[in-house]
């Protein structure tokens, strides 16, 4: 299993180097750089002897070049328990959680750290396949940026690959076109279109989903599209028999609790 890890648009040259350093003591060394600050001396003091690692590192302008082929992009997230974007931050595993739901698996993860005073906005967010979050005291959660980079480094270091190769993002991508055009056309609920589509994209990251299965899913939707339109009218009565009534679910069910506009683990820049 490769391991790729986005650092965006970090604030502290200090901090960038101690990620570096901390990738170096867990064997990692791909590190991506989105729109960074300047890294200078101290930056790379910091790195210490994984001063390689910083000028090996990709410095892109956007998050889609950080992800791009990645098999699973996974978030993270300092904030568990807000109202507002739940949907974006819950289930989250825990980084012991998504260590053992890689274990025997084959592809490239792409592991996102945001800014160390915002963390991942919701945009970034709902680009994750998975969201992971460090289990911290709730009198002072937010950890330092590269404090939790070792957190979850040390976790994902004991992975042990297998020949399980994760599905392609663009197969994934397909099957979620597939989804959102059966939606679409059954004239689902469009305020839930989205966290639905959202919801969805989750459920699938944590079932590492493999191209066969990706590719068998595809054609149950597709069948079932292909069955609406040809049986026509009276397929609710034929699901469900006369006179049933179906009741729809709150859109919120299955989130957890909480949530601002902005996201990620938040980390502070103490120590930079």
């Amino acid at each position: 299993m490769r391991i790729r890890v986005v650092l965006v648009e970090p604030l502290y040259e200090g901090n960038v180097g101690s990620v570096a350093r901390a990738m170096k003591n867990f064997g990692f060394s791909d590190l991506v750089l989105v729109r960074p600050c300047e890294i200078e001396d101290f930056g790379l003091a910091m790195a210490s002897h994984a001063r390689e690692v910083i000028e090996g590192a990709r410095v892109v302008d956007g998050l889609g070049d950080a992800i791009s082929a990645a098999n699973l992009v996974v978030g993270t997230t300092g904030v568990r328990g807000r109202t507002t974007d739940r949907h974006l931050r819950v289930p989250s595993l825990s980084p012991k959680e998504l260590a053992e739901r890689l274990q025997g698996g084959r592809g490239e993860v792409a592991l996102l750290l945001g800014r160390e005073d915002d963390g991942l906005s919701c945009e970034e967010l709902a680009a994750c396949d998975v969201v992971v979050s460090i289990p911290t005291s709730p009198e002072y959660p937010i950890m330092n940026l590269s404090h939790a980079a070792a957190v979850l480094l040390y976790e994902l270091s004991r992975v042990e690959g297998g020949e399980v190769e994760l599905a392609r993002p663009e197969n994934l991508a397909r099957l979620l076109d597939h989804f959102r055009a059966a939606l679409v056309e059954s004239e689902y609920h469009q305020h839930k279109l989205e966290k639905t589509m959202l919801m969805l994209k989750r459920i699938f990251g944590r079932a590492r989903l493999t191209d066969r299965e990706v590719q068998t899913l595809r054609g149950v939707v597709r069948n079932l599209r292909w069955g609406a339109v040809h049986r026509g009218g009276g397929s609710e009565e034929w699901c469900f028999g006369a006179g049933t009534e179906v009741r729809e679910d709150g859109e919120d069910e299955g989130e957890g609790a909480a949530g601002s506009d902005r996201s990620g683990v938040q980390e502070q820049g103490e120590g930079s």
